[in-house]
């Protein structure tokens, strides 16, 4: 007897699945025949959007494109809601990092479960021309404070500590400056004052609880750009975090103001640095 491979007797079952039946015998295909073969529909066996064997009409080709330029690009589909038009260019790279779609999934999930600030208007600070930038740490988490532009606060909730010291600051530096009885910098922001956070979201009560989550790179980011892409803007930057992110600062090409804390000299000195570099002062009264 013959036998298998494997030692066992050649039965004519399939060795594989014992007790099965025989296999039956094909018979051998006629040459010239051929089996039929139906016409491929799009989007099936051969992927999604296939086009078919058959040839298409002019009229269908168009369609087609027309279809796929209605189509989002990448880049489109991953711009955060509120980001100013100015900026999807310059930030778009950024966007489309899988650093940051796992970081808006992040913040998503943290506002299912918690209440998170700022709740909208994350980025209130991209509306704005840039002629000074300040740079904040994280939002304030507190009901109703932050709202997308670092050290201030929306009307009329009181103001926090680090506010206050700002505008105490303003008043020994800029001549006929006064409180104006709110915490809203939105006027300063209108006049070109980039008001940057280095991380944009925040847990209620809880200070730095979006930390090291990825903000920290997309705000490097933005600075970065502004580094390489402008020319005489003048960085104020109050405190250890501020400094370390504005460390990669081109002298050269900006102005860069530094302390431990708001200088009463920082004011003035800003809009003379703007003046030598042909630009309107900032009008730090109008709030």
């Amino acid at each position: 007897k013959s036998r298998l491979h494997d030692g066992e007797p050649n039965t004519g079952l399939n060795p594989r699945t014992p007790g099965s039946r025989p296999e039956p015998k094909l018979q051998p295909r006629r040459a010239g025949m051929q089996r039929p073969v139906p016409p491929r529909r799009p989007g099936r066996a051969g992927g999604p959007g296939t086009p078919p064997s058959w040839p298409l009409s002019p009229e269908q080709l168009v369609g087609i494109q027309r279809n796929k330029a209605a189509l989002p690009r990448p880049a489109a589909r991953g711009v955060p809601v509120g980001l100013g038009e100015s900026w999807k260019k310059p930030l778009s790279a950024e966007l489309g990092k899988p650093s940051f779609i796992k970081l808006m999934g992040f913040v998503a999930g943290e506002r299912k479960h918690y209440t998170v600030y700022p709740p909208a208007h994350v980025f209130t600070w991209t509306q704005i021309h840039v002629k000074v930038v300040i740079l904040g740490q994280d939002p304030y988490h507190g009901p109703n404070q932050a709202h997308g532009l670092c050290f201030s606060v929306q009307r009329p909730v009181p103001s926090p500590l680090s506010l206050e010291n700002i505008y105490k600051e303003l008043s020994t530096d800029i001549d006929g400056f006064v409180h104006p009885g709110h915490r809203d910098l939105s006027g300063w922001a209108k006049q070109g004052v980039l008001l940057l956070n280095t991380v944009l979201t925040v847990q209620a009560h809880q200070a730095n609880s979006h930390k090291e989550r990825g903000w920290e790179q997309f705000s490097d980011a933005v600075v970065s750009w502004l580094n390489q892409n402008s020319s005489g803007l003048v960085f104020l930057l109050w405190d250890f975090y501020a400094q370390k992110k504005g460390s990669a600062i081109d002298r050269k090409r900006h102005h860069v103001l530094q302390t431990v804390h708001p200088s009463p000299l920082h004011f003035s000195k800003t809009n003379e640095l703007l003046q030598k570099s042909g630009k309107e002062p900032i009008n730090w009264k109008d709030l």
